[in-house]
């Protein structure tokens, strides 16, 4: 497998008034094409701040960040955007969604940055909507769908520029036990599809669906092992309105 991510004793270090802060201290990882992976660790371990960095949404203050063989350690915040826009989809714990804008107009978001048409942005979005199964929600806004529906769209509007990776952060933070089955059994198709997966997680069992486990304690790798009881999500009979 080709490798898509490797960080080279990346660190990050906050100034907060008079304190130093060393979020990272010095991690030295490596991600395969397709892989699935959660970091785990608890509040102040640096699993978010290395979500960031991996999401080229921050730089690390010292060490080599390797993004699909492309060094994106230093580059300048308009690089780092446009990184972001092609080989990265973002899914968050509390959707992201614009309001007033329907659930096609929010995957569409993406694809405006990219310079696409809107023809081909609505075709598209359209698309990946239906490839979560939401294609007849695709002109209901946020208020109109249920938390599940919301975490679709935007597990859409991640998929529709076809990212090399898909950054999950607490992806089912906000929602109930049967719905989290439900998006993880989603993530698990993506995955079969050849999607590369990161997710961040606090949770045991959400973390049992990924095939990786990278736990992290006080800015370094305490543990990395591959999962050897990944959890098999099974869809009920009821379907979500």
């Amino acid at each position: 497998m080709s490798k898509i991510i490797e960080t080279r004793d990346i660190g990050k270090v906050y100034k907060m008034g008079m304190e130093t802060v060393h979020a990272l201290k010095s991690i030295s990882i490596s991600i395969n094409k397709g892989e699935y992976v959660a970091f785990m660790g608890p509040s102040g371990s640096g699993k978010s701040t290395l979500m960031n960095i991996i999401g080229c949404l921050d730089s690390p203050s010292h060490g080599t960040y390797i993004l699909n063989n492309h060094d994106v350690s230093e580059l300048a915040e308009d690089d780092l955007a446009e990184i972001r826009n092609k080989e990265i989809g973002f899914v968050f714990q509390t959707f992201n969604l614009l309001p007033r804008a329907s659930s096609l107009e929010n995957v569409a978001l993406p694809l405006i940055y990219a310079g696409i048409g809107k023809a081909d942005r609505e075709d598209k979005a359209l698309a990946a909507l239906e490839s979560v199964g939401l294609g007849n929600r695709a002109h209901h806004k946020p208020n109109e769908l249920s938390g599940g529906q919301r975490q679709r769209v935007a597990i859409a509007r991640a998929l529709v520029n076809d990212p090399s990776i898909i950054l999950a952060d607490e992806p089912t933070g906000n929602l109930d036990t049967k719905t989290s089955y439900d998006i993880m059994e989603l993530f698990q198709q993506l995955h079969q599809k050849g999607n590369t997966i990161i997710m961040v997680t606090h949770e045991e069992d959400i973390a049992g669906y990924a095939h990786r486990i990278v736990r992290l304690r006080d800015g370094l790798v305490e543990r990395d092992e591959k999962n050897q009881n990944i959890t098999t999500a099974t869809r009920m009979e009821t379907t979500e309105e």
